[in-house]
């Protein structure tokens, strides 16, 4: 194709994908922005990211047809955007989008007034509709502008009023009967039969059961804990945990977690990392300690740029077909595995018609329990797993010749946080020296390559260049990477580093009128609104995760400013969370460690690192660990000696030390 327009010079692998379409597509920014006022034409904001089904066929259909490209030429200027790297713009047009048609999704299309006020809107649409609504809206444009304008006006006052977070004007003392009154309602959602949600399609969710874990654990509530291992085991026996290469896709259509939508993205399966690494931790699950191996293995062989940071998603697709890298027939399945075939075959429900609609296809996953195959084949448990491993690296090794997914290769540094912390996590409960070496290696590059002068974050990486002005997310995921990595090495580095951030976020994200912090800060462009997040989603909420960021460097600098600001962020939002728990977790988590406390673990002496090894073998969900030999921290001042000591702390009240990590857990009970 030679025609190319001007996607041809993004960083966005989605962006470069439009970049041969006929559509004279624009990025966001000023050139774009102004033309539209300048001939003053309409915009139309299309959005999507790179890993979207429904976005490629979008593409196919509308935006690589001549026909279509000269009704989007001739009426409107057309721009184009990652979601992925301008999460800002999405949020506010997806909003604007729900407020037309009572649902969202991406694709997303909406059409602006040149000043990028809304007036229309959508997600998906056919190549017909899609040339109506273009000429139907030209017109209105052209012909009755006031009506455009009065629409537009109705929006962007809904956009501006949307999700207003008001202070709290009291804190109430935090109880039980606090989070009983959440959880209530919410265990009446628990799919008994297969894990996760009694509906379909079935997303992962990781932060909802993080929190339910701890709450399941310190609560003693025994339903709830079972309904989190139950799911955590049914996720990683199902068709969305890839069984041979390790890794979730984001979400199964179906209610079994049989069927994925195949993508793989970089956020989902940090967050899962750490979930399955929790869950170990408390339970000694081998199979959960499994998961996370073959997750974090995926990340290394397929997610990691040369730079060591991590790339953003793998797409559903390859050769144009959904899923086809992935699934296999039962004639290719038999012969790469020879006589082990009848075996595995019952071991990945594997059948001559295939497993679900594509004729003759199978997606490998586990229908039968070990117990049952081990009886039904009269093989030792050993013998089984043996021939699992040997047949994972034949199939690995046929499928790895196959056409691949395509990548999405650009680093998002919030999605970069959430991984950081993860392998940080997963060293610390596995004891993985390697996985926390990654951890700090992406970490340093970030802090070396991704800092602006003025000491705020870029969002994005690649090809050696960073662009754009980072969003809350950014420093919420990045700033908790942070704490992580120095809760493993007790280098007090990566602290200061969280502080000098968090001070940042403070000065350049403050709303003056509410305790949450804007989305966007004060430096970056300025948009039609600024908008707060609020309830957490597939990813928890940046103000969310802000408030707990806030809540631990508060007591380990023993800054009561940052304390203050994380009550006021829970108070304000503590209300709302038993309407819909699962959309508030992980507000809940911070509700739970106000209930239950935080114990602040300060470990010191020559021998602190082998007290902090045993010490990660126990579970205790409430706590933070501080220590090493020299130290500015508060809590460790004056407590400095070669002599090995755990001090448990709470609420600004400490135990008498104690020389054994068991004898720190009596003053935990």
């Amino acid at each position: 194709m030679s025609e190319t327009n001007n996607l041809i010079h993004a960083s966005s692998p989605y962006l470069l994908q439009h970049a041969h379409n006929p559509v004279n597509w624009y990025e966001w920014g000023q050139e774009a922005l102004a033309k539209a006022k300048a001939e003053n034409k309409l915009i139309l904001v299309s959005i999507g990211y790179s890993a979207c089904h429904w976005c490629h066929v979008m593409e196919r259909e509308s935006f690589e047809n001549h026909e279509v490209a000269e009704v989007m030429n001739q009426h409107f200027i057309c721009i184009k955007v990652d979601r992925e790297e301008r999460p800002d713009i999405d949020q506010i047009y997806m909003y604007a989008i729900q407020l037309m048609t009572g649902s969202g999704g991406w694709p997303l299309n909406c059409i602006c007034l040149p000043d990028q006020r809304p007036i229309y809107g959508g997600t998906y649409f056919r190549k017909n509709d899609w040339i109506n609504i273009l000429e139907n809206v030209a017109a209105l444009w052209a012909n009755e502008p006031d009506k455009a304008i009065q629409y537009a006006e109705r929006l962007t006052s809904g956009i501006k009023d949307s999700e207003k977070i008001i202070p709290a004007l009291e804190t109430e003392e935090y109880t039980n009967d606090h989070l009983t009154e959440i959880i209530e309602p919410w265990k009446r959602h628990f799919d008994i039969g297969y894990g996760g949600y009694n509906r379909a399609p079935k997303f992962p969710l990781p932060n909802n059961w993080v929190f339910l874990l701890r709450y399941g654990f310190l609560k003693d509530d025994e339903s709830v804990f079972t309904a989190v291992c139950h799911t955590l085991e049914e996720m990683s026996r199902g068709g969305i945990y890839d069984q041979i290469g390790g890794g979730f896709a984001r979400y199964s259509v179906d209610d079994k977690w049989h069927v994925p939508h195949f993508e793989k993205m970089l956020y989902d399966n940090a967050q899962l990392i750490s979930l399955y690494a929790e869950a170990y931790q408390c339970t000694k699950f081998d199979s959960f300690k499994q998961t996370v191996v073959e997750t974090i293995n995926w990340v290394f062989e397929e997610m990691t740029s040369a730079d060591g940071l991590f790339y953003s998603a793998l797409d559903a697709d390859s050769e144009g077909i959904e899923g086809k890298f992935y699934v296999w027939d039962k004639a290719e399945f038999d012969q790469v595995l020879g006589e082990d075939a009848k075996l595995l075959g019952a071991y990945y429900n594997i059948t001559e018609e295939g497993n679900w609609e594509e004729e003759q296809t199978n997606i490998l996953r586990k229908t039968i329990n070990d117990d049952q195959l081990l009886a039904r084949f009269d093989i030792e448990a050993e013998v089984l797993y043996d021939k699992v491993k040997s047949a994972k690296e034949k199939l690995m090794d046929v499928r790895s010749k196959r056409i691949r997914p395509g990548l999405d290769d650009k680093c998002l540094t919030a999605w970069n946080g959430m991984m950081i912390k993860a392998l940080a996590d997963a060293a610390q409960v596995l004891n993985h020296t390697q996985y926390y070496e990654k951890a700090s290696a992406a970490a340093t590059f970030i802090l070396n390559h991704l800092k602006s002068e003025k000491g705020g974050l870029y969002r994005n990486f690649k090809n050696g260049k960073a662009s754009i002005t980072g969003f809350l997310d950014d420093y919420a995921f990045f700033i908790e990477a942070l704490i992580a990595l120095y809760e493993y090495d007790f280098d007090e580095k990566w602290l200061e580093e969280a502080k000098l951030l968090t001070d940042y976020v403070i000065d350049n994200f403050t709303d003056a009128d509410s305790p949450m912090f804007f989305y966007t800060s004060a430096e970056s462009e300025d948009l039609i609104a600024r908008k707060h997040e609020v309830m957490d989603n597939v990813i928890p909420a940046s103000n969310s995760t802000m408030a707990q960021n806030l809540k631990k460097l508060a007591l380990l600098f023993d800054i009561d400013v940052y304390a203050e600001k994380a009550s006021a962020m829970l108070a304000a939002v503590q209300p709302k969370i038993k309407t819909y728990g699962s959309a508030y977790s992980n507000w809940s988590i911070q509700l739970l460690n106000e209930v239950y406390g935080i114990n602040e673990i300060a470990i010191t002496g020559l021998e602190s690192d082998l007290v902090k090894l045993e010490l990660s073998g126990h579970y205790i969900p409430n706590k933070i660990t501080l220590g090493g030999t020299k130290s500015n921290l508060p809590l460790l001042k004056g407590k400095q000696s070669n002599e090995t000591k755990v001090y448990i702390c709470r609420n600004k009240v400490c135990q008498l030390p104690v020389n054994t990590v068991e004898d720190a857990l009596e003053y935990l009970q």
